[in-house]
C-alpha cells in the first residue's frame, strides 16, 4: 500500500505540536526548579539604542561572522567535493588515490580535532587567521560528504546520456558541464541541503578556537550575565531558523526544477 506524502499544513501541524510540547516541558521544568527567566534582556543582544541610534548586538554581530563562515564554507566546500568526485570518477590512479586518502583522512576523524590541528598546527606555518582556518576546516569537513553526493548523482545517470553527447562531438568537459552535471544536480538537492544544514549546526564548533560566531558570543554573554538557559534557548532557535530557511530555499529550487522538467 503506498504512503501518501504530508501535505505542507500537516507539517507545520506537527512541528507546532512538537514545539507546543517543548515549550510545556521547559515551564514545567521552570516550576520544579524555582528558576525565574529573563526574557526581556534577550532583546538587547540583538539590538540596542544607543545615543539614539541603534546598534548591533552582539548575537546579531555573532550572526553576521557566522553567516559569513557558513557562505564561505558552503562555495568551497561545494567545489571541493564537485573536484573530488571527479577525480574518483577519472582514470587517473593518482587522482584516484589523492581523492580517497583525503575522504578516508576526513570522514574517519572528528570535525573538532581537524579544527585543532589546523589552528595550532596549519595555521602559524602559513600564517592563517582565525576566521580563515574555520572556514577551511568546514570546508575540508563538509567537501568530503558532498564528493560522495556528487559522485552517486552522476553515477546515476544513464550510460545512454554519455553516448548521446559523444555522438555529438562534445568532450569530456562539456558533456559534464551542459548534459551530466544539470541533471545530476536536480538529483543530489535533497542530499546537498541535508549536508548544507549539518554545515550550519557545525559551524558552532569554530567557537573553540575563538572565532566570535554565534555560540562564542552566547558563551561570553552566559559568562557575564549567568542567562544560561535564556541564552542557549535563544542560540538554538537561531540556528533552527537558519537551517529551516535552508530547507526551504532548497524545497523551492527543487519544485522549480521539477517544473522545467515537466
Amino acid at each position: 500500500m503506498p504512503v501518501r506524502p504530508h501535505k505542507p499544513w500537516q507539517s507545520l501541524c506537527l512541528f507546532a505540536l512538537t514545539l507546543a510540547g517543548l515549550v510545556w516541558l521547559v515551564l514545567r521544568g521552570e516550576e520544579r526548579l524555582g528558576y525565574s527567566w529573563h526574557w526581556r534582556q534577550i532583546p538587547g543582544y540583538f539590538l540596542k539604542v544607543v545615543d539614539g541610534q541603534w546598534i548591533a548586538g552582539p548575537l546579531l554581530q555573532g550572526l553576521g561572522v557566522t553567516l559569513e563562515i557558513v557562505a564561505w564554507s558552503l562555495v568551497l566546500a561545494g567545489m571541493i567535493g564537485l573536484v573530488t568526485a571527479l577525480l574518483r570518477l577519472s582514470g587517473s590512479r593518482v587522482g584516484r588515490g589523492l581523492a580517497r586518502v583525503y575522504l578516508e583522512s576526513v570522514r574517519n576523524t572528528p570535525l573538532l580535532v581537524q579544527i585543532f590541528f589546523l589552528y595550532f598546527v596549519m595555521a602559524p606555518i602559513f600564517d592563517i587567521g582565525r576566521t580563515a582556518t574555520a572556514v577551511l576546516a568546514l570546508s575540508l569537513f563538509e567537501g568530503a560528504y558532498a564528493s560522495e553526493v556528487f559522485r552517486a548523482g552522476i553515477e546515476s545517470i544513464g550510460r545512454g546520456q554519455w553516448e548521446a553527447a559523444h555522438s555529438l562531438g562534445l568532450s569530456r568537459a562539456h558533456t559534464y558541464r551542459y548534459v551530466i552535471l544539470p541533471q545530476a544536480l536536480r538529483r543530489i538537492l535533497p542530499p546537498l541541503t541535508s549536508q548544507a544544514v549539518s554545515l550550519v549546526k557545525d559551524s558552532a564548533l569554530v567557537s573553540t578556537i575563538a572565532v566570535y560566531d554565534l555560540t562564542m558570543e552566547g558563551r561570553a554573554i552566559i559568562a557575564e550575565t549567568f542567562l544560561s538557559f535564556e541564552i542557549w534557548f535563544t542560540v538554538a532557535a537561531v540556528y533552527l531558523v537558519l537551517t529551516l530557511g535552508l530547507s526551504a530555499l532548497a524545497g523551492t529550487l527543487e519544485r522549480r526544477f521539477a517544473r522545467g522538467c515537466a
